[in-house]
Order: structure tokens, then sequence, then C-alpha cells
């Protein structure tokens, strides 16, 4: 191969190794997301945001669905690269079909090879490039495998967020303006601790769905960021109760939303000095309130 065609070569794998890395660190590393992700999402998300004054409900869904077109493209690419120095003569034409050997053609056979539908009216003729051929279709239906499973991954942490927001908002009607005092001591606290194991399981899934943060709520109701300060007076109505076992209770709920609000500072960049500044900045940059406006 000439210069040329080494770089074509270098760069394809260049390709196919950040769609690896960036598929790993979004599905199968726990604690973060792939740079290539996180900046669509991000992208896209700020980008609604500009335009509409407030970020779209629909904003997270396009994002992930540019993130898998944005994988299949890197594959699909990489891999016509590392055909293409190749044309025409690393491959086995079928009769009739005419022998070119430009981009376009690779990377036609690229997305078939990738898709796994193997026509087979192009073939690879050397044992090297049968097997680039044989890893490329495994990487498909790999990544096809991956991005269903991203998927499937990703709304159930969405309801366990949303039916937390639905269990605060719930307590607040129940309970009225009385909140904590409006319950037996012990009841009171046994709903406390739930609330708390709730707030920690939805930190937990911020750190391992890194993308479920740009999932904006149109209902209220299903809204966390307009909820948080509530579990905080709860917290601290606890906290202040003359019940040693609602003070404990008090104390988990307080725990679990400070290793939230540690999530949301160290993750996503929220500023404040304590938990309450960076709930603030969290309801602010979901529900976009100007400084002063009302409660929409």
């Amino acid at each position: 191969m000439d210069i040329a065609d080494t770089l074509w070569t270098v760069l394809g794998a260049g390709l196919i190794l950040l769609m690896l890395a960036d598929v790993f660190h979004t599905l199968l590393y726990p604690h973060d997301s792939g740079p290539t992700g996180r900046a669509i999402m991000r992208g896209i998300w700020l980008l609604t945001k500009k335009v509409r004054g407030r970020a779209s409900s629909v904003a997270a869904p396009l994002a992930m669905a540019a993130v898998i077109a944005t994988w299949a493209s890197l594959a699909a690419v990489g891999w016509a690269l590392l055909y293409l120095p190749h044309l025409p003569d690393g491959f086995v034409y079928g009769t009739g079909v005419p022998q070119r050997a430009d981009f376009a053609e690779a990377l036609y056979i690229s997305l078939v090879t990738l898709s796994t539908v193997g026509f087979g009216e192009i073939v690879a003729a050397s044992p090297l490039l049968r097997l680039v051929s044989a890893l490329q279709a495994v990487t498909g239906f790999g990544l096809l495998t991956a991005t269903v499973s991203w998927i499937l991954q990703t709304y159930p942490a969405l309801n366990r967020r949303r039916a937390l927001a639905h269990q605060l908002n719930l307590f607040r009607e129940a309970a009225g303006p009385d909140g904590v005092a409006a319950l037996e001591p012990a009841h009171a606290a046994g709903l406390l601790e739930s609330l708390a194991r709730n707030v920690a399981t939805v930190g937990i899934d911020l750190l391992a769905f890194h993308e479920t943060y740009y999932f904006r709520e149109v209902d209220q109701r299903s809204s966390l960021p307009a909820t948080l300060a509530y579990a905080q007076q709860l917290a601290s109505d606890a906290e202040r109760s003359k019940s040693r076992e609602l003070q404990f209770a008090g104390r988990m709920l307080h725990a679990a939303l400070d290793g939230l609000a540690d999530v949301l500072r160290g993750k996503f960049g929220h500023a404040g000095t304590t938990s309450s500044d960076v709930f603030d900045s969290y309801e602010l940059h979901h529900r976009h309130r100007r400084e002063g406006e009302p409660d929409r």
C-alpha cells in the first residue's frame, strides 16, 4: 500500500476504535458515558433550549437516536476506509456486477456487511479481508443488540425518577400543610425511609445512565427537579421532631438528598455550596425559569 492507502487504513481503524470506546463507556462502564454520546446529548439539549427558550421534551429521545446513528455511521465509514485501499482487486465480483474502486463502493460493502445482509455479489478474496468482514458482521450484530439494551435500560431508570416525583406529590397532597406532623411518628418514619431509598436509587441511576438527566418532563407531577425542595422540607421537619425514630428517618432522607446533590454537582456541573443551591440550579436548568419568574 502507498501512503494514501495507509492513511485511509489508520483513519478507518481510528473511527472504529472511537465507536467501540464510546459504546463501552456508555453501556458497560457504570460511572460514565462516551465522549461522543455525551457531546451529542448535551449539544441537542442546549440547541433546543436556545431555539425554544427551554429544552424540549423530545430533545433527549432525539439525542439518543442521533447517538445510535453516529455509532452506526462511525462503524460503516471506518470499515469502508479499511476496504477502500483493496478495491477492486481484493474482492470477487459476481457476474454482471461492475467493478469500482471509489468510496461509495467501499461504503456499500461496509453497510451490507455491518447489517449482516450479505447479498453475496461482492465478497472478500483474501483471507485477511474475509476475517475483517466477519469481524464487522459480528460487530454489527453486537451494535444492534447494544442499542436495544441501552433503550431498555434507560426507560426503567426514567420511570423510577418519575415514580419518586409522584410519591412526593402524593405525600404533599395527603399530608397537607402539616407535613410529617399529620402522621404517627412511626408511620411517617417508614415513609421517609422509603423516600430516602428511592432518592438514593435515582442518584445511582444518574451515574449509570447519564443520558436520563436530559429527559425533561412535561407533567410537573412527574418532574423530580420540581419536587426536591419539598423532600428537603420533609427531612428538616422530621429532624426537628421529638420522635427519635422520625429524627433518624429525617437524617437518612437528608443524607440521600445530599448524595443526589453531589451527583448533580460533580457530573452535571450544577453550582452551589449547599444541596438546596444545587437543587435550585437543577430545577432552573430543567424548567428554565427566569430569575424572579413565578413557578409554572
